[in-house]
């Protein structure tokens, strides 16, 4: 293995053998064995971080059919791998101090590097992995550890820089102008992205056919597990499976031939040479000002999962990814003045959520969209606006219109009933939230009919077109998606030029852009006063769609009640429409029984699985799954694959349906293809009839599909899944999973670019399905997680890669844990300052080091809910006591306040999250009085320590100014003094008398 080792910024290289490597691996001198800094002993330490050099495809398959771009490939690599590991070495850090709150700098790193030439699956994927070695030194030549979260959030800019060198390094450009080579808008060689999805498709096909090997090996060695020799076996017959005339065994020798063939296959002028081409002309220059807009959307869009925080990382990384789609060709260096302009001129655009905080690093997203920003601001006060008290429909006549809705077996509970009155009261804002499984769709028929009772109105929406159908069968009412109800009363949405969404408002008489007619206003969905729009997973909905909704409810008089839960699936765009108005809402009924489990105890569970309060209450949850067996342990993803695979199998051949849950569509992909293929090879699909789907994915008779476009020619909607009933040359016949007579037919066009294979899919594929089992893959998040295992009412599996069951369960138990729910800007402000409080940043001053490492005993107590007032007085008075101690300057107290009210406001953000998610009941509210009763005494002190500052401050420059006059009356009596000997001296020689010199004149010395 080669080895890298860059030291302020200058790179040298060797060559270590396996035994060094392992060394090196372990955190200790290649050479010597000599150990570097702390044993890393936990078995969940970081040794090394992985960061990948990935191209286009097309890329790789243009250095197989042309050994000198194979030469200019490598060099393009050689050229990107040594600004990535010199950005690593200037970028990084490493920490020191109480809590590693000390940032240091790195004056040496070290890298090894793997390069490879194919995938997994035996296609051409020309890649290199950088192992960065966990263990750095500093620039106090001491050897740690590297601050891995700044690490991993840096890697967004190092993919942008690999984007960045592929499109435009002048080298490589050059090279592909003379193969006839040209790149499109994507960055694909645009003479041969036509083999790419062919190829893909393949790759696809081996990790089916993999799957399907290893089943059968499995059912052939009853309760063992395929040897490593036994693996690499199966990989190589999988990749031979199904190709003609190919042996099934691979010779290194000949894998370059094959693959030449393949693409032969997929189209023989490819393989034919090319003449040269010059280059398109490329642009003088960029204007900073749209590349700053872009990355400003690039880094908005990246930040859902942070409540629209994003960081300088994250800017810096939208600028480089807006040049390399400019199609300027250059050197890297002379790029670098733009990148800092654009970076700059988008810090503009943002509001920063740290004003005031000084410095602060690179990683911590303390930045905000102003579109984000103003989005946030206008929902809360629209819903402020309409946050008008009312009061529920009568209890009574909420029971009766149940009793007449609902059959004899269905009982609404106290909570379903009050949720149920207050959707039928006057508030104009209504939330109900609730778990999965709480019967918020049966509260929902008794609501309906208690409006109809009142000659109102009750229009059900919701997110998605899928979910409005799922609504509208379940709560027997007329539904549609919310878009739809807000394209009814003339809104649209389109992107500007930097991609950056745009809503707008139609006018009645105004001509409609997209159809060409004149509007005339709302004419399938009127609202009039008193009526009640209904957003049914409301959890689903971004904040641009919760501003023209408010807006709409203003303008008609109707009332809003949002039904759902805000710990299911995310929106695809910013989320915390939800809770921004359960905050504000004059009617908020919180669901806690959950009806759709079979199993009382798993219905008990699954809600302390929603949200846990602390990292013990997830790990006791998780110890309760693994003791019930939910929790599947494997090896890597490849068995994990497996394992779903088998259990689909399983299920569906016991009459069953399954749902199974993907963090990702790629991994949902390889899972439907091998579940396809293993039913083809059982006789259950026949190859008589063939459509392709996306990505060339072979759909067949019988299979199970995903449609993911509304179309309304035909009826489907995105996400509804389907089983392929006929395909014929005039279109493919879709029949519903849920509704046998539910009956459609799609053209193969619709087929080739919206129609997925569906035996899994991620967690919005899932969104709303209930199943008789279901089956989580690793990877998903706390909502993934909490939705997957909640779709079966007989059985739930959460599959995890651990090593031992020990792991497993902390790996479950942190996907539970979720992040701060940051609604407002001000949520958003506190967690973008737990973030800085966590960071490590460099040091001011022995006071500082004195409150962090004070502050790091609070560690635990930060865990725990609110209500550890006693632990932080302690430390306050601690701190007071040591700074006293140590007779700390006036920059030295300032430092301790400023790390005192980071850790109040960490406090204060923690305080902030319970409160959203008890939604505003007296919980909440008793919470809030508690931590206002802290902070108000806490603050006390602060101000106090700030008044004890100034006070110092004054008596520090009174008694400079005191220190200054005796200096003065110093000199004054020392030249005085002069004068008076040298008088003296000339009355003892005319004197002789005078036998002793007077007494001195007595001299007042400085007072401190």
């Amino acid at each position: 293995m080669t080895r890298f080792v860059v030291a302020d910024g200058d790179i040298t290289r060797d060559t270590l053998t396996a035994e060094q490597l392992r060394q090196w691996v372990d955190g200790r001198n290649p050479a010597s064995g000599e150990r570097r800094g702390r044993d890393l002993s936990s078995p969940t330490a970081d040794l090394i971080l992985d960061g990948t050099i990935n191209a286009p495809k097309s890329y790789s398959i243009a250095a197989l059919l042309h050994p000198e771009l194979a030469t200019e490939f490598e060099a393009l690599q050689d050229r990107l791998r040594d600004r990535i590991i010199t950005t690593w070495q200037h970028e990084l850090n490493a920490r020191r101090g109480a809590g590693g709150s000390i940032r240091e700098s790195l004056h040496r790193v070290e890298i090894v590097e793997l390069q490879h030439r194919r995938s997994r699956a035996l296609d051409p994927h020309i890649h290199r992995h950088l192992w960065l070695n966990v263990k750095v030194q500093g620039e106090d030549r001491q050897w740690s550890n590297v601050d891995s979260r700044v690490a991993m959030k840096f890697h967004t800019v190092i993919n942008a820089e690999g984007e960045l060198a592929a499109r435009t390094d002048p080298a490589w450009i050059a090279a592909l102008a003379r193969h006839g080579y040209t790149l499109d808008a994507n960055g694909e060689i645009a003479e041969l992205a036509r083999a790419v999805r062919p190829l893909s498709r393949r790759s696809n096909q081996i990790e089916a056919n993999r799957a399907v090997l290893v089943a059968q090996w499995r059912a052939e060695h009853s309760g063992q597990e395929p040897s490593r020799d036994v693996q690499q076996q199966i990989d190589r017959l999988a990749w031979a499976t199904r190709r003609p005339n190919k042996p099934t065994r691979v010779d290194e020798d000949e894998w370059e031939h094959l693959i030449r063939d393949e693409v032969a296959a997929i189209d023989p002028t490819l393989l034919e040479p090319r003449a040269p081409v010059v280059s398109p002309e490329r642009p003088a220059g960029l204007d900073r000002e749209v590349l700053a807009a872009k990355a400003v959307v690039d880094a908005d869009a990246r930040s859902a999962s942070n409540g629209g925080r994003f960081s300088t990382f994250d800017l810096r990384a939208g600028v480089i990814r807006a040049l390399a789609g400019a199609g300027l060709v250059g050197d890297r260096g002379s790029f670098q003045p733009l990148i800092d302009d654009a970076e700059a001129c988008a810090l503009t655009l943002t509001v920063d959520l740290l004003a005031g905080e000084g410095a602060r690093p690179g990683h911590v997203k303390g930045f905000m969209s102003v579109a984000t920003a103003t989005l946030k601001v206008d929902l809360v006060a629209r819903l402020n606006t309409l946050a008008v008290p009312g009061a529920p429909l009568d209890a009574d006549l909420v029971e009766d219109v149940a009793r007449r809705v609902l059959t004899e077996s269905v009982v609404l509970d106290a909570a379903q009933g009050q949720a149920a009155a207050s959707i039928a009261g006057t508030d104009r804002l209504v939330s109900v939230t609730g778990p999965a499984g709480a019967g918020k769709t049966t509260m929902l028929r008794v609501a309906s009919g208690a409006l109809a009772r009142q000659g109102r109105r009750m229009v059900v929406v919701a997110p998605t077109k899928k979910a409005a159908k799922v609504a509208s069968r379940e709560i027997g009412a007329t539904a549609s998606s919310l878009h739809s109800l807000l394209a009814d009363h003339g809104w649209r949405w389109t992107h500007d030029t930097a991609g950056a969404p745009v809503w707008s408002r139609l006018s009645v008489g105004d001509i409609d852009p997209t159809s060409g007619h004149v509007f005339t206003g709302p004419r399938r969905y009127p609202l009039a006063p008193g009526d009640r729009v209904v957003v049914d997973e409301a959890g689903m909905v971004d904040l641009h769609t919760a501003n023209a909704l408010a807006v709409l409810a203003a303008e008609t008089g109707a009332g809003i009640a949002m039904v759902g839960d805000h710990l299911q699936a995310m929106p695809v765009g910013h989320s915390g429409a939800m809770a921004c108005l359960t905050r504000r809402a004059t009617a908020v009924v919180e669901l806690t029984a959950v009806h759709r489990f079979r199993d009382a105890e798993y219905a008990a569970l699954s809600l302390r699985m929603r949200e846990p309060a602390s990292r013990d209450a997830a790990l006791a949850v998780a110890a309760d799954l693994d003791d019930r067996g939910l929790i599947r342990r494997v090896a890597d993803q490849a068995e994990a694959r497996d394992a779903m695979v088998d259990a689909y199998l399983r299920w569906t051949g016991a009459g069953k349906r399954v749902a199974l849950v993907t963090s990702t569509n790629d991994e949902a992909d390889a899972i439907n293809e091998a579940i396809q293929q293993y039913r083809l090879d059982r006789g259950a699909l026949h190859m008589g009839r063939i459509a392709v789907g996306p990505g060339e994915q072979r759909i067949l008779e019988g299979d199970i599909v995903q449609t993911r476009r509304n179309d309304t020619t035909t009826g489907v909607d995105n996400r509804a899944h389907w089983t392929v009933h006929r395909i014929d040359p005039g279109g493919v016949q879709l029949g519903s999973v849920h509704d046998a007579g539910d009956v459609r037919v799609v053209s193969h066009d619709y087929v080739a670019e919206h129609v997925h294979l569906a035996y899994a899919s991620t967690v919005h594929g899932i969104q709303g399905e209930t199943t008789d089992a279901s089956i989580v893959g690793p990877g998903v998040d706390a909502s993934g997680l909490y939705v997957g295992m909640t779709r079966g009412r007989e059985h739930n599996v959460a599959i995890t890669i651990a090593r031992t069951p020990v792991a497993a369960r902390e790996v479950i138990a942190e996907t539970m844990l979720r992040g701060t729910v940051e609604v407002t800007i001000d949520d958003g402000a506190r967690a973008a300052r737990v973030e800085l409080g966590r960071a490590a940043r460099e040091s001011t001053g022995p006071a500082e080091r004195i409150a962090t490492d004070q502050f790091a005993r609070l560690d635990d107590a930060r865990a725990r809910p609110w209500g550890m007032v006693p632990d932080l007085d302690r430390v306050v008075e601690t701190i007071t006591v040591s700074l006293a101690a140590s007779q700390g300057s006036r920059d030295e107290l300032e430092a301790w306040l400023i790390t005192t009210r980071r850790v109040l406001l960490e406090r204060a953000c923690a305080t902030a999250a319970t409160e959203s998610s008890l939604h505003g009941t007296e919980r909440a509210r008793s919470a809030d009085d508690g931590f206002d009763a802290a902070w108000e005494a806490v603050a006390a002190l602060v101000e106090t320590r700030t008044a004890e500052s100034d006070v110092l401050e004054h008596e520090r420059e009174d008694l400079q100014a005191r220190l200054e006059q005796v200096d003065a009356e110093r000199e004054i009596r020392g030249s005085m003094g002069a004068g008076r000997r040298a008088a003296e001296d000339r009355l003892r020689q005319h004197s002789p008398h005078l036998a002793s010199p007077p007494p001195a004149i007595p001299s007042r010395g400085p007072s401190r």
